[in-house]
């Protein structure tokens, strides 16, 4: 270990050569009520009329438009919140993990809708959007085969995740055509296994393949000026880290609940830095109307999807960043050839 023929026809056709196994991932491009009802009313039905399990992860209002549209067809459908489970984007995965294996359990087919991005959402979620995006493709590279609409209302993209959209979804369809992407890129190895669980070299860090574009997973993080404060920290020193996280909470003015978040979450990270990222590494944190922490170390993620899946029952890891995207508002990971960084956020 290293420092360790209608639309919907359409687009189902052409997503059909995208992958024989796995995850069929498209993204759909629309504007306004009526947009949104025509990306999604027709592809439900037609999931039912295939007699499938349709999950629906959406934030208002669309789920309310949906479910007036679909009539009594909706008794049929589930429906989730995406403002509710996808604030912190590194949290969706994990839905649609558990919709996809409860299906193949039940010998069932399944498809579902998603919506990851919305009005309001920051700069650091619409990042973390993107690479949700592209790690979607890893997290279900292999069996079983199902169908992810993803959503993206048009009028209301940033340039960046406008173009992430293309880059992470083999097929777009995009005022009314689908289209296969020729910017869809993909890492060069899968991650559907569980693989190491932190820190570590038992599996290849990801080739980005095809044009430039950095791999989302290891580009840096915005920098964000000097911090408040900044500890470095070794194996004695988780106690003063811990302390330290807490004092930091308090001086932001978080309720004592989101304190013990704000310490569980960083004593966490760090335990994770001394354990397999060379066993040191430092903490920062910066005030920006709430509390941001980061932990950095010299190691390499060999899981790219650590803390994106739920962790086994059994004592193996994953456990500490599973936990910390649950605790904390938005967690960033980022990990590379120069070292991992953990960015948390913590809100009031």
């Amino acid at each position: 270990m290293r420092p360790n023929r209608t639309l919907g026809d359409a687009a189902g056709a052409a997503l059909g050569t995208a992958r024989a196994e796995g995850i069929h991932h498209e993204a759909f491009t629309y504007f306004g009520d009526v947009g949104f009802l025509g990306a999604t009313r027709d592809f439900v039905l037609a999931g039912l009329a295939a007699d499938e399990d349709v999950l629906v992860v959406v934030p208002e209002p669309g789920t309310s438009l949906l479910r007036s549209a679909l009539g009594r067809a909706v008794k049929r459908v589930a429906f989730v919140d995406m403002a509710e489970v996808g604030k912190n984007p590194a949290c969706i995965i994990p839905v649609w993990q558990e919709f996809v294996e409860r299906g193949a359990e039940r010998g069932r087919s399944v498809r579902g809708i998603g919506e990851p991005v919305w009005p309001g959402r920051v700069a650091p979620e619409l990042g973390e959007c993107v690479l949700h995006e592209a790690l979607l493709n890893e997290a279900f590279a292999g069996p079983p085969s199902w169908r992810l609409r993803c959503l993206y209302e048009a009028g209301v993209l940033e340039p960046a995740v406008a173009d992430g959209v293309w880059r992470t979804h083999p097929v777009v369809v995009d005022g009314g055509l689908a289209q296969s992407s020729t910017r869809f890129r993909t890492s060069g190895h899968g991650t559907s296994g569980h693989g190491t669980s932190g820190h570590g070299t038992s599996g290849p860090a990801a080739v980005w393949s095809g044009e430039p574009w950095p791999d989302p997973f290891a580009a840096p993080l915005p920098d964000l000026g000097p911090p408040r404060a900044e500890l470095a920290f070794g194996p004695r020193d988780l106690g003063l880290i811990r302390a330290a996280a807490a004092a930091a909470a308090r001086a932001e003015g978080l309720n004592s609940d989101r304190v013990g978040d704000v310490e569980l979450a960083v004593h966490e990270v760090a335990t994770n830095s001394v354990r397999h990222g060379g066993g040191q590494g430092i903490v920062r944190f910066w005030s920006d109307g709430g509390l941001i922490c980061e932990v950095s170390d010299a190691g390499l993620v060999a899981d790219r999807l650590v803390g994106r899946r739920r962790p086994e029952l059994d004592l193996g890891g994953g456990r500490g960043l599973w936990l910390v995207n649950q605790l904390c508002d938005l967690v960033q990971l980022r990990s590379a050839e120069t070292g991992t960084t953990v960015r948390m956020f913590v809100r009031g």
